[in-house]
């Protein structure tokens, strides 16, 4: 998009305040910060937001803006929430350095702007691809003026009576006509796609599956079209990324013609993956972002802010600010291997796994924000915050051994005999504060899936058991985050309804779980405190009659 949408969209109530002749320049993302040098984080082609709480003197504003030019962003916007009228010296550093500059009005939140900017050019990007796409359909003597895959496929149906899905490495549905695939069928045909392509062998791939003959055609992302007689690391990055097009039908009985036709369909289902990962694009960078932010050492008040950034992306329409979970994988392969495209292959396998299994369809993946660093893909996964009233909320999230129920056997597959994927998840998490502890706590979650045998392994936050924590080798983030699972939710609570129950807790506990003896040394009622520790155990999702969650408290009351 160009900068000059902005000042044309009036729900954002942006005035220009110089750079009237640059306002066609691109903008390719937006950023907010107050630091007083952001380089370090910046691009190139970014409208950067900033409440000015950098600028202390006149002074700042120069080195500030110099730092944005050099960097090259697109423009500048600063809100008036904070001094009122942005100031002029500010206004002329932008005029020196040519950046265009904008004014907030401070009725209009940055997050508004931030989601009208990233729906923008996420939707260019799939405009422009979209076009891409309409050219394949009229180069295709087959393919009809629109309608994506599914049309394609349903003309399989119609004109020539075969079935088709469009399957991801998993097994998952992607596109398809008519009737589903019967309950475990993707998954089945996925793992046989694996297994052959790992196998070196020709697509494409007949498969025999409950009586029926299945054709399996791979779905080659653009630059990966080399043969099965490829280099071993190019074909198993290969493998483990392509999508297949399973067709009901025996295509050793076919003529050229006919496997010229399907070879045409897996083209333009090819395009639509090329569009389904640009889309993606927006996310990885977020969470790219918040990565670098979190393993840096940045300030928390930083960090949260990238957070409100990323929220109404990743949970558009949500009032509460979420919570969040951290999961870490990697692919491990025997031998050499180059660690970056591991690690690509990594997040492309991550962002399937975080998919509902159930979930079809090109855009299922759209909540999900996924980065890659070295050889390890992290997820950052937004999750609504949990009603406190509710019985047992501090236990939700996402789980481990779920999440690799539906997909273990066909990557197994595809992992042969030379590869490995583990996974570590961490607990939720309330607030920027906790992300540090989060990732590491979910690093140290994967290894303790990659100590276990097995091609593909997971573990969760439960896993890491009180007495790991006694453990010298356990990181200080790890102890922090066991001890901010069971606490924040008790401290949050205590600050917003002054209900003591950490205080509580605490004498419970010094109290051996005696009722009448804590009730005694409180100075309350036997059902008072009862009522009190019966909220302890539902805004944390423990049990105080269970031996290991009494130890659990204690520790992490120790190590406060």
């Amino acid at each position: 998009m160009r900068l000059r949408a902005l000042l044309e969209t009036d729900a954002l109530g942006l005035r220009l305040l110089g750079g009237q002749d640059e306002l066609d320049r691109t903008v390719r993302g937006v950023m907010t910060t107050d630091l007083r040098d952001p380089s370090r984080y910046l691009s190139g082609g970014e409208l950067v937001l900033t409440g000015l709480a950098w600028r202390r003197t006149p002074e700042d504003s120069e080195p500030f803006v110099r730092l944005l030019a050099g960097a090259g962003v697109a423009g500048l916007a600063a809100g008036e929430a904070e001094l009122g009228a942005i100031p002029d010296d500010l206004v002329g550093a932008c005029a020196r350095h040519r950046l265009p500059l904008f004014a907030v009005h401070e009725t209009v939140a940055f997050a508004s702007i931030t989601e009208y900017v990233v729906r923008q050019v996420s939707g260019e990007r799939a405009g422009d691809l979209a076009a891409v796409v309409d050219r394949h359909r009229r180069l295709m003597t087959s393919g009809p003026a629109g309608g994506g895959p599914e049309v394609v496929l349903d003309l399989l149906g119609t004109d020539l009576d075969m079935r088709a899905w469009v399957l991801s490495p998993t097994g998952r549905r992607i596109a398809g006509a008519g009737e589903p695939l019967s309950t475990g069928a993707g998954a089945a045909l996925a793992a046989e796609h694996l297994a052959a392509t790992r196998g070196g062998r020709r697509a494409p791939h007949r498969v025999a599956l409950g009586g029926t003959t299945y054709s399996l055609f791979p779905v080659r992302v653009p630059g990966h079209a080399a043969s099965p007689g490829g280099q071993t690391g190019e074909l198993r990055e290969r493998a483990l990324s392509d999508w297949l097009l399973a067709v009901e039908a025996d295509a050793g009985e076919w003529g050229a013609p006919r496997l010229d036709l399907l070879q045409g369909v897996t083209q333009l289902i090819a395009v639509e993956r090329d569009r389904r990962d640009a889309a993606r694009t927006v996310r990885r960078r977020l969470a790219q972002e918040i990565l670098e932010l979190v393993q840096s050492g940045a300030p928390p008040a930083e960090i949260a802010a990238r957070l409100r950034v990323a929220a109404p992306v990743l949970l558009p329409g949500r009032g509460a600010a979420p919570h969040w979970q951290i999961v870490v994988a990697r692919v491990d392969w025997d031998g050499e291997g180059g660690e970056g495209e591991s690690g690509a292959v990594a997040q492309s396998l991550l962002e399937e796994i975080l998919v509902d299994p159930v979930a079809a369809g090109l855009e299922s993946g759209d909540r999900i924000a996924v980065a890659h660093s070295g050889g390890e893909a992290i997820a950052l996964v937004p999750m609504p915050a949990p009603d406190p009233t509710e019985e047992g909320a501090g236990a939700g999230g996402l789980q481990a051994d779920v999440l690799l129920a539906a997909v273990r056997d066909p990557l197994t597959a595809g992992l042969a005999d030379d590869g490995r994927l583990t996974l570590g998840v961490s607990a939720p998490v309330q607030s920027a504060e906790g992300l540090r502890g989060a990732l590491e706590e979910a690093r140290h979650a994967r290894r303790v899936a990659a100590a276990r045998p097995g091609r593909v392994c997971a573990a969760g936050h439960h896993e890491l058991a009180s007495h790991v924590l006694l453990l010298p080798f356990v990181p200080d983030d790890v102890r922090r985050a066991f001890t901010a699972r069971l606490l924040d939710p008790l401290r949050d609570y205590d600050r917003r309804h002054r209900a003591e129950l950490v205080p509580t807790l605490e004498a419970f506990l010094d109290c051996d779980g005696s009722w009448t003896r804590c009730a005694a040394r409180l100075h309350l009622h036997v059902n008072t405190l009862r009522y009190r520790v019966g909220r302890i155990e539902q805004l944390t999702g423990r049990d105080l009659s269970r031996l290991e969650d009494k130890l659990d408290f204690f520790l992490a009351l120790r190590m406060s």
